[in-house]
């Protein structure tokens, strides 16, 4: 019998969680993680507080060397090497790898990537894809090259992207969607039967990092277009709209095509969703948060802040979230 891989992780995302249990229960005859590259602590909340990442303490609770690097210097290099690797993974880890880096491993470095390859290759694959209209993604592992998600395939994992599924489900279905990717690609990669074929450069695609000022909609768009952009961007940055004055964020959405009102117009609500008029269909809200409040369903929120039928609703251009060519940063 084999003995497991040697395994090095890089990464600074929860994503990355189920698969490291994996890693560190069933998988282990596969693999044995020997040590984790993550992110330095950084300020989160309001409060900033200095607070150790979700791989970090992953890592601690296991006994596991950690390192976090501000910035990857040959003398990071040597501590990789000297944790005599087979193998390095990378999963929304947060640095641009050195090919010296790349190569220390054995059997080199390989990475997941959240997006079908070649498409959708950058900083927010899973969002850019529900926000696009995707009906399906995946999560990709490939080899790691310099140049941007563009090393060769090994193999993908699909998942379905449901009508109101926003992007906190497609992340939990891709994080799960990685233990059988891995599982089934690291005894290949051990036994040396683990191929990789180029992507089609043809068929690339990119995506960006968002910003706040992506969350806001434009009603003269069809409500297909609108629920996608509403469901990608949620949990961040959030579409939202002003109603009385104040923004409210829309948490979930769906479209109905059969239907028909003025684009940007609220006509309504029945027991789900809260209706607007959109330049093809009607746009059916289904959670909206006030300023401090919680997400709510449609019909709890308006109880609590009513919005009253032939309320105009503002109009904003949506910036370009896909390209043939990468985003300039």
């Amino acid at each position: 019998m084999s003995s497991p891989l040697r395994l090095v992780f890089l990464g600074s995302d929860a994503i990355a969680l189920p698969l490291l249990d994996w890693l560190a229960g069933e998988g282990s005859a596969v693999a044995t993680v020997v040590g984790v590259f993550t992110q330095p602590d950084r300020p989160v909340g309001r409060g900033q507080k200095v607070t150790a990442n979700a791989i970090k303490t992953w890592a601690l609770d296991r006994s596991l060397p950690v390192y976090q690097p501000e910035k990857l210097t040959e003398d990071v290099r040597v501590q990789l090497a000297a944790l005599n690797a087979d193998v390095a993974l990378v999963m929304a880890y947060g640095h641009i790898l050195r090919d010296e880096f790349i190569n220390t491993p054995r059997l080199g470095t390989l990475n997941l990537h959240t997006s079908l390859l070649p498409k959708y290759r950058g900083a927010s694959p899973i969002q850019t894809a529900i926000a696009n209209g995707e009906s399906h993604t995946g999560v990709t592992l490939m080899r790691i090259v310099r140049k941007l998600d563009a090393g060769p395939v090994a193999d993908s994992e699909g998942v379905t992207i449901g009508p109101a599924e926003t992007a906190l489900e497609i992340e939990a279905k891709l994080a799960a969607a990685c233990v059988p990717l891995v599982a089934r690609s690291l005894p290949r990669l051990r036994d040396g039967a683990l191929g990789f074929t180029p992507q089609d450069e043809t068929a690339v695609t990119f995506c960006r990092k968002l910003n706040k000022e992506d969350g806001v909609l434009d009603f003269s768009a069809s409500a297909t277009v609108l629920a996608a952009r509403i469901n990608g961007l949620f949990p961040w940055p959030a579409c939202s709209v002003e109603f009385g004055g104040q923004p409210v964020k829309f948490g979930a959405a769906v479209a109905d095509s059969s239907a028909h009102g003025p684009a940007g117009e609220v006509l309504g609500a029945d027991a789900e969703a809260l209706r607007i008029g959109t330049g093809q269909g009607v746009l059916r809200v289904l959670r909206l948060q006030r300023p401090g409040g919680r997400m709510l369903p449609a019909a709890e929120f308006l109880r609590g802040l009513p919005v009253a039928p032939g309320t105009g609703l503002v109009s904003r251009p949506m910036p370009t979230l896909v390209a043939d060519a990468p985003f300039r940063s």
